[in-house]
């Protein structure tokens, strides 16, 4: 009978599925303890802000002008405001 492999891939979609369809018990002489962290917070806060709807609009239609998101606009605008103070 042919053991089945741990999958080897960063998709959360396809690792989802394989766990939702076997289980670890079957796996445990390949696992590993991870004594580092494997994930870290990053060293930023979010902030929420409230927008007049033209001005959210506004924002959406440079944004998509530019090519990024409103959340990226938004953090350079902060950013080169904050530089040049």
């Amino acid at each position: 009978m042919k053991k089945i492999q741990l999958p080897q891939t960063d998709s959360i979609t396809a690792l989802a599925h394989f766990w939702d369809t076997h289980d670890v018990t079957d796996f445990l002489d390949e696992l590993e303890e991870v004594t580092a962290p494997v994930f870290e917070r990053a060293d930023e806060t979010a902030i929420t802000i409230r927008l007049h709807q033209q001005d959210a609009e506004a924002l959406e239609n440079i944004a998509r002008a530019r090519g990024i998101g409103q959340t990226t606009l938004l953090k350079e605008w902060v950013e080169e405001k904050l530089h040049a103070t």
